[in-house]
């Protein structure tokens, strides 16, 4: 069980903190839920305790994980599957990023990056990369507590190298 203060992530949204844990009465039955707060996209959110391991919820990485997940960014093998058709593509990363691994996402990023340094992304695969980089860099400002400013820094110059 989540502590308030606690910094989790949650698949599709990002990384947060539990700001309360209140029981409440929602639609005739009474749970615990936890308070959720996703700075980044400025949403609030509650979840019954009960569901939070069928949603994915999970503590943020540990430092050395997120360390361990930039160099595979860098120096990861490219997805041979990620050169499929757009749907085929879009499907897949949807998927990956929908398990709220951290490196299934990082994969999305990276294989969509060097796709983009081949041919310019259609419009779906370039939603697809903000959406993906938006999420990891929750989890970075969570896990080593910059501003959003400095880890999107931080990790273009990964990207970028």
């Amino acid at each position: 069980m989540f502590q308030v203060g606690d910094k989790i992530f949650y698949p599709l949204y990002g990384a947060g903190i539990i700001e309360a844990i209140k029981e409440k009465e929602v639609l005739g039955k009474k749970q615990f839920y936890y308070f959720l707060n996703i700075p980044h996209i400025k949403l609030k959110i509650m979840i019954p305790i009960e569901r939070t391991h069928d949603i994915g919820i999970r503590e943020v990485v540990k430092p050395d994980v997120l360390q361990h997940v930039l160099d595979d960014l860098y120096n990861g093998t490219t997805d041979p599957l990620s050169d499929n058709n757009q749907r085929y593509r879009r499907d897949m990363n949807k998927s990956k990023i929908k398990t709220g691994d951290i490196y299934k996402g990082t994969e999305v990023i990276r294989d969509l990056m060097r796709k983009s340094k081949v041919k310019k992304l259609s419009a779906e695969d370039k939603a697809m990369l903000e959406n993906a980089l938006q999420i990891l860099t929750s989890e970075f400002i969570q896990v080593r507590g910059v501003c959003k400013e400095q880890a999107v820094h931080l990790l273009n110059e990964v990207i970028n190298v």
